[in-house]
């Protein structure tokens, strides 16, 4: 009998989308990649990984794959570990009687205009929020709303395109950057509809939710506006009883009245005193290498458990001993432009910190660097474990610093040169 065929279609760039693969093949499955670029994922050549080109963008095309696969092997499931593509996957699994979330549950997620509107009608409290198809609105709305406003695009994944303006004019040049993009980063076209939404300015958390049970809540450090970079997770959050219960029972209810409740999501929160609003909730496993915290800090292993949910094998969310209690992430940004010096001498310099487990730089010495923008811009991360999050906090920020002082020794370069 031959050997059951798991499917990815495309993948993250970076942290799970190898895990993924190691998962399936854990369980006994083979993972076969759909893209219609696998260069992308270089561990996918790295780990010997079975890829298949195809238009992933074209739905068509994309069926004529799968058929042909099936022809010859049992598929067993069908993924996907890049936000994008989630419901591409959940259209497939269900034309093939496979496990999977609803692919239009999904759609209307991924598009977060028409998911806060759901929120809203369902009671989950969320910023106030506009949504804007010309310039003019999102300046009216803005003006509605008073006060620094977040503009962002409604579909879109890494802080992309999300900018905190001040005045009507930043509205109105972000709003009009937004709005004549008509396809994303991957390429895929972008609807023509942008949110202005009210700045909260509380501390922000997530909530990693698998089916409707919520497996734990994280701390997320951001970095300084106009972006917000995430530069940090620690696991698990620390917070009162009334406030983790706040955030708790907003992304749960999220999850359940925007149709979900299938296999991951990552709902993202900010405490708006004792409310939790829900800023948005993404159909997937989280990013930023949380599901490795979590597998560190609790023992739960959501990568596997989503593989397992996908071939349609029970999955058991419970607490193990091999858990360290707490792990923390810090991502390594240039304040300024620089140029990358001694990458291993940075690794290793973070690596000396105690209780750090894991350090690595993205880019090789001498690539130039600037200010992190979205998640594109993260050099490298560090990764700490200890008994509480106060000191997997403490260890993985000392580690950070010490990583970047060692990476950017090398003479800044002048702002404006080419990067």
């Amino acid at each position: 009998m031959s050997t059951p065929l798991l499917l990815f279609v495309e993948s993250n760039t970076t942290g799970t989308g190898r895990q993924f693969a190691q998962r399936a093949r854990a369980l006994g499955a083979e993972p076969v990649l759909l893209s219609a670029d696998p260069a992308r994922y270089p561990y996918a050549a790295q780990d010997g990984l079975r890829t298949v080109v195809v238009d992933t963008a074209d739905d068509d095309a994309l069926w004529t794959a799968v058929q042909h696969l099936a022809a010859t092997a049992r598929i067993a499931g069908v993924l996907s570990s890049s936000e994008y593509y989630v419901a591409t996957a959940a259209d497939l699994a269900a034309r093939l009687g496979l496990p999977g979330p609803s692919a239009d549950a999904v759609r209307a997620c991924r598009d977060k205009s028409l998911q806060r509107r759901t929120l809203t009608q369902a009671g989950v409290p969320v910023p106030w929020f506009s949504v804007a198809g010309e310039v003019a609105e999102a300046v009216a709305a803005a003006q509605w709303l008073g006060g620094p406003v977040v503009v962002k695009p409604v579909q879109g994944s890494g802080s992309l395109g999300v900018r905190l303006c001040q005045d009507a004019g930043e509205v109105a040049a972000h709003a009009r950057e937004l709005l004549a993009a008509t396809v994303n980063e991957r390429g895929l076209k972008t609807p023509a509809r942008i949110l202005v939404e009210q700045y909260l300015t509380g501390p922000e958390f997530s909530v990693e939710v698998f089916g409707e049970h919520a497996v734990v809540s994280v701390a997320k450090h951001v970095g300084a506006p106009p972006v917000f970079v995430e530069t940090g997770h620690d696991v698990p959050a620390v917070l009162p009883a009334p406030q983790a219960a706040a955030l708790v029972d907003s992304a749960v209810h999220a999850v359940k009245a925007l149709g979900l409740g299938w296999g991951a999501a990552h709902v993202e929160l900010r405490l708006d005193g004792d409310v939790a609003r829900v800023i948005e909730v993404n159909p997937r496993l989280a990013g930023g290498m949380i599901p490795e915290l979590v597998r560190r800090a609790r023992g739960i292993d959501l990568v596997g458990a989503q593989v397992r949910a996908g071939l349609g094998l029970p999955v058991d969310l419970t607490d193990t001993s091999t858990g360290a209690g707490a792990a923390s992430i810090r991502f390594l940004t240039a304040d300024a432009h620089a140029v990358l010096g001694d990458t291993d001498a940075a690794e290793a310099a973070a690596l000396a910190v105690p209780a750090v487990v894991d350090a690595a730089l993205y880019r090789p010495p001498g690539t130039r660097v600037a200010p992190a923008e979205d998640f594109r811009g993260r050099l490298g991360h560090v990764i700490a474990v200890a008994a509480d999050p106060a000191a997997s906090a403490e260890a993985a920020d000392t580690a950070r610093v010490l990583g970047l002082a060692t990476a950017l020794e090398s003479t800044p370069v002048r702002q404006g040169a080419p990067v």
